[in-house]
């Protein structure tokens, strides 16, 4: 039963893009980009001779999280080819350039005789799956083909269907990992009341990401000289909700810098933006003017944000007043910044964590958000203490992609010149 519902729901999934695709953008990004695969990596393969490592993510997000591991491979393991798929066109539109790639292509429609094609013709020595995205026939194509896949990064919640009544088949699915490296001990806890023992905690590799950001990182000559040494509050991946609990104390405190990156950049939201704050100028439009002039920098273009927490006194993080939840906060703890987020981020381990350790604090309106940047601003044992842990959170944190590439070195799935 637990079979034929996966598939059913794996059908109706593929059926419904198909119809969307005839007037959402998204969606036909997802049907388009899956044109041709079959040339694409019949062509690769028939011009490659090197062994193959092919990683796959859902979308940008898996891919930030994967990435490190991704590098750390090509970069020591010289003679194999690396190819890189993504489910979703988020991940695949942004980062289909991404040069550390030997090949970057959309996952292939879920289908037995597409999977047969794309592993048999990839045929790849190694495979590493991040987080989940649990494909069906990819995976059992996998394990029938006797290649090792790794899953990585995996988080689980008694909610997931493996963990239920009819879960039978899903959990046939983790079985065809060779291993399975998860973020925490209850992940193992869950893991191990389904007889899944090949299972070992890794960690979050997010956090070697973030901490790779902060040593590559460049000095922003517009950027500083915009703070202009003052007090600076940044708010990343913000929503209308979040900017409107937050205009109020920008307004009213024109001695404060403030540095807003929307979540989306579309010219519809920027001028949301644009209209909330005073004394606004967009980045685009900023080139080392005035600072005097300007209170508020809006950030309205995209890959530029996890490089600015390093100018922030305080930081707050948008997504913590709709259902999603808040967005990625280790971007900001890596440089030791108090972090403020609103009240929707329960499912946040390490935002629990960080709240935990009175390292970040959450606010549910404008008067809280006024209140804690206040306190954090004027008191200097609360906002050292404060950024001593959020640094020390992050720092303790690392090392979830030298645990995996020492499993990969111990088992031998790869061989180093």
């Amino acid at each position: 039963m637990s079979k034929l519902l996966y598939i059913l729901g794996n059908r109706l999934y593929l059926f419904s893009i198909k119809i969307a695709s005839l007037w959402n953008t998204k969606a036909r990004l997802w049907v388009n980009g899956r044109k041709n695969w079959k040339a694409t990596l019949t062509t690769f393969t028939q011009q490659n001779t090197a062994p193959i490592v092919w990683m796959h993510c859902a979308s940008l997000g898996e891919f930030e999280q994967g990435r490190t591991v991704f590098e750390a491979f090509k970069k020591n393991y010289k003679q194999y080819k690396f190819v890189l798929t993504f489910f979703s066109p988020s991940g695949y539109e942004i980062r289909k350039n991404y040069s550390e790639a030997d090949l970057v292509l959309y996952l292939p429609q879920n289908t037995k005789n597409n999977a047969t094609f794309f592993v048999t013709t990839l045929q790849p020595t190694l495979v590493i799956w991040v987080k989940y995205d649990y494909w069906n026939n990819y995976l059992l194509t996998l394990q029938q083909q006797n290649i090792p896949t790794l899953l990585i990064a995996a988080k689980f919640n008694s909610n997931q269907p493996f963990f239920k009544p009819y879960g039978a088949y899903w959990v046939k699915l983790l079985a065809s990992f060779k291993h399975i490296f998860v973020q925490d001990e209850a992940s193992i806890t869950l893991l191990q009341s389904i007889a899944i023992k090949h299972c070992s905690i890794g960690g979050d590799t997010r956090f070697d990401r973030v901490v790779a950001i902060a040593n590559e990182l460049k000095e922003n000559e517009n950027i500083e000289q915009f703070c202009n040494n003052q007090q600076v509050i940044i708010a990343g991946s913000t929503w209308l909700e979040d900017e409107e609990e937050i205009c109020h104390y920008a307004n009213n405190n024109p001695h404060l810098k403030f540095i807003i990156a929307p979540h989306d950049v579309q010219e519809s939201r920027v001028q949301e933006v644009e209209k909330l704050f005073k004394n606004a100028i967009r980045f685009s439009n900023y080139r080392l003017a005035n600072t005097a002039e300007n209170s508020v920098l809006i950030i309205d273009n995209i890959g530029l944000l996890s490089t600015l927490y390093k100018y922030a006194t305080l930081v707050y993080i948008g997504g913590g007043f709709n259902a999603s939840g808040i967005h990625n906060i280790l971007e900001a703890a890596v440089y030791g910044k108090p972090i403020l987020f609103g009240p929707t981020y329960e499912k946040f381990k390490e935002a629990i964590d960080l709240v935990e350790s009175d390292a970040a604090f959450t606010i549910d309106n404008a008067m809280e958000f006024e209140q804690e940047c206040k306190e954090l601003l004027q008191q200097d044992t609360l906002y050292t203490t404060a950024c001593s842990n959020a640094y020390s959170y992050v720092q303790t944190n690392k090392g979830a992609t030298a645990i995996i590439e020492n499993y990969v070195v111990e088992n031998r799935l790869l061989t180093k010149l």
